[in-house]
């Protein structure tokens, strides 16, 4: 999942040298309690985890930090129902004999190590750790979304998004700078739009432009205006959406669709800050801050001509990714909670809960349409839902069907299943288990210790790391 998805071999552990990511355990979603959102606790230093019941959602540490214990509500948990344990470069998760069962991607298991992307189930919460991108300053620090107060269009329990949602925050209050906002449909360039005028202060109104959407015959007319008589149909003078949005924001979704005739005289709005009417001879000064967005590579489409350089330049004020909803799925429970609140009326969203069947296969789904899928998801669920419980039936179809996979030409064998990954596993398993005891490990496995010797000298696994 891009950048906020990394291997946890390259995670920091302890107090040793710097690396390049540092792990997080992430609370995804309450299947009993979607709005609480999530939560996120730092794993640097930590050596054991314990999840189980308590009567508030709470992650209590240990003195030295080595241990954090969290507590949510749950009737599903027990007391003490899961335990994770950092192991050498891995995350080792056992069932603790829990009444209702510890879960892996969706499989009950008894002791499983983590692997990157995993969504580990505990009584219907459900978890990922991740690697994030370790600094030279100060821990990433715990948070619960719960507690967070800000704008929905912010919120995030990603360090890195976090980092460039507080600089656009400081963007928007510089009200002359431009902004380019990049990300695919349904991200919620809008949502950051509307929040990024918000924010400016600018007491004129928040215009939304679709370029994709205006008639190629009508854009200029649309955009900057016309007068009275400058072609057929204009009845009357009309100011157009730029002066529209005179003293406020002017959001232009999907710019890169704008036709190449208009660019130039949104280049003029963007110079002199004045924009001339079709059928008119003077150009009308204009207070008016731009906001644009698209999906598409404007860097490419302008060394094939079709998006002009220089207005890429003055568009590029000041440049914004938001990702995909597939590379932000531990923000998952902050961005459910507050569609739930969008679509639920009545304070019924606090109401909402979901079975595990259907928590299970929004939190496995790729989410292709990103957040506007989503929306149109819970819409329908919250609905067709009986007595506020969201189950399977009440989701979308394509969220229970495996998509199929692609197909292989003949004359290419398929590429079997990594078996390294098993034997790994395996491996540290019994490591585990026996404390380290490689003799023991090659009694379970039937196999010679030096045969276990020189697969742990491959795997680069370290049996002094199982033995404290």
């Amino acid at each position: 999942m891009g950048s906020v998805e990394q291997t946890l071999e390259e995670v920091t552990r302890g107090s040793g040298a710097a690396r390049s990511l540092a792990p997080i355990l992430f609370l995804v979603l309450e299947a009993e309690r979607p709005s609480a959102r999530g939560a996120r606790w730092s794993l640097v230093g930590v050596q054991t985890v314990t999840i189980g019941r308590g009567d508030t959602r709470v992650a209590l540490r240990s003195a030295d930090g080595v241990a954090l214990d969290v507590r949510l509500p749950g009737k599903w948990l027990s007391g003490r129902h899961a335990t994770m344990r950092a192991v050498g470069a891995d995350w080792i998760v056992e069932d603790a004999g829990s009444r209702n069962g510890t879960f892996v991607n969706g499989t009950r298991v008894t002791t499983h190590v983590l692997r990157p992307g995993d969504v580990l189930e505990v009584g219907r919460a459900f978890f990922q750790v991740r690697g994030v991108p370790a600094t030279d300053g100060p821990l990433v620090r715990d948070e619960d979304a719960a507690r967070d107060s800000q704008p929905i269009a912010f919120r995030t329990l990603l360090p890195e998004l976090a980092d460039g949602f507080s600089a656009l925050r400081r963007i928007a209050r510089s009200s002359a700078v431009t902004v380019l906002l990049l990300g695919p449909t349904g991200s919620g360039k809008e949502v950051l739009a509307r929040e990024i005028h918000a924010q400016s202060g600018r007491g004129g109104p928040f215009v939304p432009v679709n370029c994709g959407a205006l008639p190629t015959t009508l854009v200029e007319g649309l955009l900057f205006g016309h007068v009275k008589g400058a072609f057929s149909g204009a009845a009357r003078d009309e100011p157009g959406f730029v002066r529209s949005a005179e003293g406020g924001t002017l959001f232009l979704d999907e710019i890169g669709d704008l036709p190449a005739s208009s660019q130039a005289a949104l280049l003029r709005v963007l110079q002199e800050r004045e924009v001339i009417a079709v059928g008119a001879t003077r150009p009308v000064k204009v207070d008016v801050r731009i906001v644009a967005a698209t999906h598409r590579p404007l860097e490419s489409l302008g060394d094939a001509g079709g998006f002009r350089s220089d207005l890429l330049a003055r568009l590029k004020g000041y440049t914004h990714r938001l990702p995909a909803l597939a590379e932000r799925m531990a923000d998952f429970g902050v961005i459910a909670a507050d569609v739930l609140a969008d679509v639920a009326a009545g304070g019924r969203a606090a109401r909402i809960s979901f079975t595990a069947e259907a928590a299970r296969a929004l939190v496995a789904y790729d989410w292709p349409l990103n957040i506007r899928e989503l929306h149109q998801a819970m819409a329908s669920a919250v609905a067709l839902a009986v007595d506020d419980v969201i189950d399977v039936q009440h989701l979308p179809g394509e969220l229970l069907v495996a998509p199929p996979e692609e197909a292989v030409p003949s004359e290419v064998p398929a590429r079997a299943p990594p078996a390294d990954d098993a034997l790994r596993d395996r491996i540290v398993s019994l490591l585990h288990a026996h404390r380290g005891n490689v003799a023991a490990v090659a009694r379970a496995l039937g196999k010679a210790p030096a045969q276990i010797h020189r697969w742990m000298h491959r795997f680069q696994i370290d049996p002094e790391s199982y033995r404290q």
